[in-house]
């Protein structure tokens, strides 16, 4: 589909840099093989509307016979997204999905009150050299929804609204924005999008919505005559009109936001939780690795091993 181009007019050339409510320089974390940049949770941000976590993955190149093994871990609390630029994951999960994740498309993967899951590189792609890039994001949920049973939904490349003229493409992954609505079923308000900007193109950030924020994933944006570079997010005041517009060289974002949760939300480990007690019943819960009758079960596929709790002993 096309551009909207009603919202073209209606743009203030740049912003203030006091529009700017947070700066973040992501921390870089090595996973074992390859390195990440987290930028959420950061000491003065926790979260940007209910997204608390994400990670930018990469770029890192793979020889033959090598790629990503995280194994079969838990989560609550939570929905997880990873979306790529390059390479591919495999995915599975307790629920016994087995979808293989490629660049575009969306895993929407709901933790409610419990879920495995574990993300490789596949043994067709482990057969040549190969690199991956790509974000990996959690949404934390509302706590009507913290308990529900866990569920998963996949949308390819095709099934995402995408606009685009003027020197912009935007890709929407989950949410609301710009008069549009990504296909995944969230629980609260959010926008989620992928945005390639040509040099000096201008992108409005979507109105409506309590929180907002950008992270460079590449190139640079000018906000009010200052230029940011890849690999820094920044969160906006609520309710100021902006508009990012793209360096000399282009670039392309991750935008992301929403509605703010109704309460502070708990993280520990692969955990998030609006309680203490909830993180708490999670973590014994894992533990005891009662894989048959416990509260979490292992991927169908992929049940050989798992990640212990930290300072847990590990198989």
């Amino acid at each position: 589909m096309s551009w909207m181009p009603d919202l073209e007019p209606k743009c203030p050339t740049a912003g203030s840099l006091n529009d700017i409510e947070t700066l973040i320089v992501p921390r870089a974390r090595d996973l074992g093989g390859f390195e990440v940049r987290r930028a959420l949770p950061a000491p003065k941000r926790q979260m940007v509307g209910p997204f608390i976590f994400f990670d930018q993955m990469g770029p890192v190149e793979f020889l033959k016979d090598e790629g990503i093994d995280v194994r079969p871990h838990p989560h609550i609390g939570l929905a997880t997204v990873t979306y790529l630029y390059q390479g591919e994951f495999q995915h599975r999960d307790s629920l016994g999905t087995n979808q293989i994740i490629r660049p575009g498309a969306v895993n929407w993967m709901v933790a409610g009150n419990g879920v495995t899951h574990s993300e490789r590189t596949s043994a067709i792609t482990r057969q040549n050299k190969h690199s991956v890039l790509g974000i990996q994001t959690w949404v934390a949920l509302p706590e009507a929804y913290e308990d529900q049973p866990a569920s998963f939904e996949h949308h390819g490349e095709e099934s995402l609204p995408v606009l685009e003229g003027e020197g912009k493409e935007v890709r929407l992954i989950l949410g609301t924005a710009w008069g549009e609505r990504a296909p995944v079923q969230t629980f609260s308000e959010m926008f989620y999008a992928d945005v390639v900007l040509q040099p000096a193109a201008k992108l409005p950030l979507p109105d409506g919505h309590e929180d907002r924020g950008i992270y460079v994933m590449s190139g640079s944006v000018i906000i009010a005559g200052e230029t940011f570079d890849a690999g820094r997010m920044m969160v906006f005041r609520p309710g100021d009109p902006i508009t990012v517009v793209a360096g000399e060289s282009g670039t392309r974002l991750m935008l992301l936001g929403g509605e703010a949760l109704n309460g502070p939300r708990y993280i520990s480990w692969n955990f998030v939780a609006s309680s203490q007690e909830k993180l708490e019943a999670a973590k014994q819960a894992w533990v005891e690795a009662d894989f048959e009758n416990g509260r979490f079960r292992l991927p169908p596929g992929d049940d050989a091993e798992f990640i212990p709790f930290p300072g847990q002993p590990g198989k």
